[in-house]
């Protein structure tokens, strides 16, 4: 039976994995760079310099791509306090600090990236977006797990978070590309998601070092972000509704979370097939196991059930009187 490990010393057994995995990334990440993505040739003034306002009429997105797109640059907008969760629980030195460091600055391309392309394109608000960046941005990222119930896993907690996170907001950028009918908002997504992919398979190489590591501990600590997982932008303005409008039309719900995103990284780990668990790392590994069945066969079919009724109903009413609101302008919570 191994000792539990303190942080300090998991990331000192893990320093020369997080060495080699960062030279993996500097070896295929490619330099891209946001006003390449952009179509400035539709790009005019607004009122302040002479030009004229944004108008509802201007926007060639849907409300679904207009929602998603919205979440999406909010998500990235909070990247300070992402950064700050970081560094607490990495390390600022050696390869941990230079990966925190080079993450950073490549995150920092999506919001500009994103923000640019809606703001040239005139594709929501952007007052509206702005006003909400500043709320987002002002209240930062939470961890949704109490910290007294990290205990010692910090790092484990969010080396684990960020696999399954980095992978989520990959596949949201992939198919909110596939609802702008856009071929610019398509290819800049696609540069996007391929970002968060690279960074996906850093963060889970480092976790699966840590099962190997300390296989009680690391399993505590998927099992207790799984059961308790929430993306990022959970808090932002309209969150709810522009997420139950994404689920709706999928571009990220439940069934996709469990078969795209959990799954595929358990099985990576052989979360099911590993047999160096302790009797807390097996309890942890039971308890997921519950977890997973309980989605796959109450919370995901209550879901679809629910979705396919609102569905119906709003081919039964028509696009013109069933039309949500615009994130841009959005109607008072009830």
């Amino acid at each position: 039976m191994t000792r539990d490990l303190t942080q300090l010393e998991i990331l000192t057994e893990l320093e020369d994995t997080a060495a080699q995995a960062l030279d993996r990334h500097l070896s295929v990440a490619k330099d891209w760079h946001p006003h390449d993505y952009v179509p400035w040739d539709e790009g005019r003034n607004f009122a302040a310099l002479g030009g004229t306002d944004w108008d509802p009429e201007q926007s060639q997105l849907s409300e679904v791509a207009k929602a998603a797109l919205v979440t999406n640059l909010l998500t990235e907008d909070n990247l300070p306090s992402y950064h700050r969760e970081i560094a607490e629980n990495f390390s600022r030195d050696g390869a941990w600090g230079t990966w925190v460091g080079r993450w950073t600055a490549e995150e920092a391309r999506h919001s500009i990236v994103l923000r640019d392309y809606l703001v040239v394109t005139r594709g929501v608000d952007p007052v509206a977006l702005e006003h909400d960046r500043m709320v987002h941005m002002t209240n930062g990222f939470a961890s949704p797990v109490d910290e007294d119930a990290l205990g010692n896993a910090g790092f484990l907690y969010s080396v684990a978070y960020v696999t399954f996170q980095e992978l989520a907001t990959r596949i949201s950028h992939r198919n909110t590309a596939k609802i702008c009918d856009d071929p610019i908002a398509d290819r800049m997504l696609a540069r996007v998601a391929l970002d968060e992919n690279l960074h996906m398979i850093f963060y889970r190489t480092l976790c699966g070092a840590a099962l190997d590591l300390v296989p009680d501990q690391a399993m505590e600590a998927i099992d207790l972000i799984l059961e308790n997982f929430r993306m990022p932008g959970t808090g932002m303005p309209n969150f709810r509704r522009n997420g139950v409008l994404m689920a709706k039309h999928g571009v990220y719900d439940l069934r996709q979370h469990l078969e795209e995103v959990v799954q595929p990284v358990l099985r990576q780990w052989d979360i099911f097939g590993r047999n160096d668990f302790g009797a807390r790392g097996e309890q942890a590994r039971e308890r997921l196991a519950g977890y997973l069945e309980s989605l796959e066969t109450v919370q995901i079919p209550r879901f679809e059930e629910q979705r396919d009724r609102a569905l119906t109903r709003e081919r039964e009413r028509g696009p013109a009187r069933n039309r949500p609101k615009s994130p841009g302008n959005p109607a008072p919570e009830s």
